[in-house]
């Protein structure tokens, strides 16, 4: 399915570590003709890391995507009913944005804008990345995988001996799944092996 002219918004939560894959992406989705709307959390926004710091994360998205970064949820509603996406992106999806996904709690950007396009039964594509996805937040990626207009980039363990319950999106997968979700589909298979050296090969 060709992207050219999809209005595609792409929210991104507090896994900073994965950024740098995630750029390259937002980039090729806009040479494959998108016009791709940052939505970013508070953490994303405010958060200084030993992987950036949030001011040179935020100039990035902004050149990236030549549009101001959405930081409020007044700003972010109107991607539903006045501007609709035709396809929402969350990556990375950390575990406590996935917990507040599936129990409907609405408190930032990023979020609103998922609640907004999901009142326009537009799909969903979420790349979870979060070291509890098979524990306590488990129930949660439940909610999510059995959910209306929802959708999985492929994941699998990172590091299952070391972090049993960690849970990470093959980044590579990433465009694939958009263009199957804006056909109303799966990509399958959602569960995968997983290294961390190829997450984009």
């Amino acid at each position: 399915m060709s992207l050219t002219n999809k209005r595609i918004g792409f929210g991104l939560t507090g896994s900073h570590h994965t950024f740098p894959h995630i750029f390259p992406i937002m980039e090729e989705l806009i040479n494959q003709g998108a016009e791709v709307i940052p939505f970013i959390t508070e953490t994303v926004q405010y958060t200084d890391t030993k992987h950036g710091k949030a001011k040179d994360n935020v100039e990035m998205i902004e050149r990236i995507t030549n549009h101001p970064v959405i930081t409020t949820i007044p700003d972010a509603e109107p991607y539903g009913p006045d501007q609709p996406l035709d396809v929402m992106i969350i990556a990375p999806l950390t575990g406590n944005s996935m917990s507040k996904l599936a129990n409907a709690h609405t408190d930032n950007a990023v979020l609103m804008a998922a609640k907004s396009t999901l009142r326009n039964e537009k799909p969903i594509v979420l790349a979870i990345t979060t070291n509890d996805a098979l524990g306590l937040n488990a129930k949660n990626l439940a909610v999510l995988l059995n959910a209306k207009h929802m959708y999985f980039v492929p994941f699998g363990q990172d590091n299952p001996y070391q972090k049993p319950s960690s849970l990470s999106a093959k980044l590579n997968q990433l465009i694939p799944a958009v263009e199957t979700a804006l056909k109303g589909k799966q990509i399958q298979p959602i569960i995968v092996p997983y290294s961390s050296k190829n997450v984009l090969k």
